[in-house]
């Protein structure tokens, strides 16, 4: 089932779609990853929806990325005498830890550890920032506020601290047994949540031990001002405009959007565009215009992934939606100007003779009658490299490892291919040729790429490139048989 795309769809799996029809027709839609998010659902629902997705790889015969969503800490205020109360503008409001029930003057803030770091002129934001309050004056346990944008408060909602780095880490009780829930499952990617610094990923990592790939939800400012050391450590980046578009100016978010893209290819690293992509077609069959022009934007900046949210978990519209994301994405890619800017933005520093290949092996497929580049990949680092190239041509990514086949889904333009070890290259050649046919990218007397290293097996060691001919005597039989 070859895409005519190049950027990858990730849906999100819910209510609306957990059984094997609709899950299916997802993925027939265009869905590539699926993600489990952990803040619904119990472990029964998540294995059930797992099971799912390997039958439908299982059916299919085409691997599939599963990607595990963890909730991180939640921040909540207490509850209030009738569930509610009115705060206006310019009133003095405060936060403590005292647990009785709050009024129009207090509520309860169960966190010590807001308190702990909040500063006088700092700000709160409740109820994903429709209510914002600055601190006058602060102590161990209470926080003295005036209301600057008032409103309804009511029982727990979220509270947001934009101005500081939280004494918290990223990952509560809660993630640590959904983690290793997860990666028992057999999950390709773990989101992880509250990443407000590198060691937030290295405690995440450490729990993993290598059994997931980790990708850092960049939703703090904190997170936006450490994005470089979070990069360094993290296998991906999901760009989570939700809460950053709450604890940041909004008008700020687009340009991040488009730094943290851009820092994310260069370092071959997959990137997702995440929150309120088709944010109306949860109650619609069309989305919006500026919707559309929303998806279209994180194409042409070159994200690798595009994701739906409630969209395709709790909307009336699941299918409909993965097919809009892919029309927008086709369309966009058959763009004139897409490719301008695609090329225009390409800026790796070639460090390695994996770099110089890889560039090469674009170069000759951007400059010949190249259909494809086959590179063979066993960890998966050769195909993000290609990746980050953003060839003309499709990219088939070949390796013996299932788990690599599955990870290497995310990446912008792979197609996955799980091949038989091969010690030899011209064994790869072969192997490289008979999947590009298979899968529907070449025809006989076309021509491709075959990237591999020597010697076979070792990550990191590619550093052979050869131009094959497809022909019947390499698809058929004879040479490698």
């Amino acid at each position: 089932m070859r895409r005519h795309r190049n950027v990858k769809i990730v849906a999100t799996l819910g209510p609306a779609s957990s059984d094997y029809d609709t899950i299916r027709a997802l993925f027939e839609a265009g869905a590539d990853v699926f993600r489990l998010n952990m803040s619904h659902g119990d472990h029964d629902d998540i294995r059930s929806r797992h099971n799912i997705i390997r039958d439908i790889e299982r059916d299919t015969g085409r691997p599939i990325c599963i990607l595990a969503d963890l909730q991180g800490p939640k921040l909540r205020c207490g509850t209030f005498e009738g569930d509610s109360a009115e705060i206006e503008e310019g009133q003095k409001f405060r936060f403590d830890l005292d647990d009785a029930k709050g009024d129009a003057t207090r509520v309860q803030l169960p966190h010590k550890e807001i308190f702990d770091a909040l500063e006088p002129g700092g700000t709160l934001l409740v109820n994903d920032g429709k209510l914002r309050l600055k601190v006058d004056k602060c102590g161990k346990d209470y926080a003295d506020c005036t209301v600057i944008t008032g409103g309804t408060i009511s029982n727990r909602k979220g509270v947001n601290v934009p101005d500081v780095v939280l004494p918290l880490a990223a990952l509560s009780e809660k993630d640590r047994k959904d983690l290793e829930f997860v990666c028992e499952l057999g999950v390709d990617w773990l989101a992880l949540s509250f990443v407000q610094r590198a060691a937030d990923v290295h405690e995440a990592r450490d729990l993993a031990r290598g059994r997931a790939a980790i990708l850092s939800k960049i939703e703090k400012p904190a997170a936006v001002d450490a994005f470089d050391s979070i990069l360094e450590v993290s296998d991906g980046i999901m760009v989570a405009r939700g809460d950053l578009g709450v604890e940041c100016p909004v008008q700020a978010v687009p340009p991040i959007q488009k730094r943290l893209i851009r820092n994310c290819r260069a370092a071959a690293k997959p990137v997702i565009v995440a929150t309120q992509m088709l944010e109306s077609m949860i109650d619609s069959p069309m989305p919006t215009r500026a919707e559309v022009s929303d998806v279209a934007t994180a194409i042409y900046e070159g994200t690798d992934a595009i994701m739906l949210s409630a969209e395709s978990a709790a909307g009336s519209y699941p299918i409909e939606a993965v097919q809009t994301m892919n029309n927008v994405a086709i369309e966009v890619e058959s763009d004139g100007t897409y490719r301008e800017i695609i090329e225009a933005s390409r800026s790796a520093k070639l460090s390695s003779t994996a770099d110089a290949i890889v560039a090469a092996a674009r170069e000759i497929a951007d400059t010949t009658d190249i259909k494809a580049i086959c590179c063979f990949s066993h960890s998966g680092s050769t195909a993000l490299k290609v990746s980050r190239e953003r060839p003309r041509v499709p990219i088939i990514a070949l390796t013996p490892i299932t788990e690599t086949a599955r990870r290497m889904v995310l990446s912008w333009g792979t197609h996955c291919v799980e091949t038989q070890t091969v010690e030899r290259f011209k064994f790869a050649v072969v192997s490289a040729v008979r999947a590009a046919k298979a899968s529907g990218f070449v025809d006989l007397d076309d021509q491709v790429v075959v990237m591999a290293g020597i010697p076979f097996n070792m990550p990191g060691s590619t550093n052979i490139l050869r131009i094959a001919p497809c022909d019947e005597r390499l698809i058929f039989g004879g040479e490698g048989d």
